[in-house]
């Protein structure tokens, strides 16, 4: 069986992802239901860090925060790493408070990968990759940015994605 894609139309291009359905049932499972439900629909990209990621996935446009569905487990020692085009789910300290937020690896950050099950090193899951649209997200981490109430990145030109389906 292969694994499920999906497409992630941006206000900057389109991003195609390859989901690891094989290696974080979990978190796929999880992320799939929030694009069934049209969760991800015109959410943007609040934090852009140049030359680290891009994450997204959790507020509208209007920087107001969207209500997800309880936490999952985290996958992150799955084998998968935190490698340039890869998706990783976003959290909290707490290693197992991820929801809808994600963020795509920019460059290579092995730092955040899973080294061991103590809070401190647990890492953040991997559960997908870039298949096309890597300028895309180049073009998006180089924005400008500035702080915007407790958001320390956010673009001055706003990143909205406008819809991410599956994609067969």
């Amino acid at each position: 069986m292969s694994n499920p894609m999906v497409l992630m139309e941006t206000s900057s291009g389109d991003i195609l992802l390859e989901l690891f359905e094989d290696k974080a049932p979990v978190t796929v499972a999880n992320f799939l239901r929030y694009v069934d439900e049209e969760f991800y629909n015109y959410t943007i990209f609040h934090r852009v860090l140049k030359d680290f990621m891009i994450q997204g996935g959790g507020l509208g446009v209007r920087m107001d925060e969207k209500a997800t569905h309880e936490p999952i487990q985290n996958e992150a020692g799955n084998g998968l790493k935190n490698l340039r085009g890869t998706i990783a789910m976003a959290r909290t300290s707490d290693p197992h408070s991820a929801a809808a937020q994600f963020f795509i690896n920019q460059v290579d950050n092995d730092f955040l990968d899973h080294q061991d099950d103590t809070p401190e090193n647990f890492g953040y899951c991997v559960f997908g990759k870039v298949e096309d649209g890597m300028d895309v997200v180049d073009k998006i981490a180089k924005l400008k940015v500035k702080p915007q109430g407790e958001h320390e990145a956010v673009p001055l030109d706003m990143v909205v994605i406008t819809r991410i389906s599956r994609f067969e």
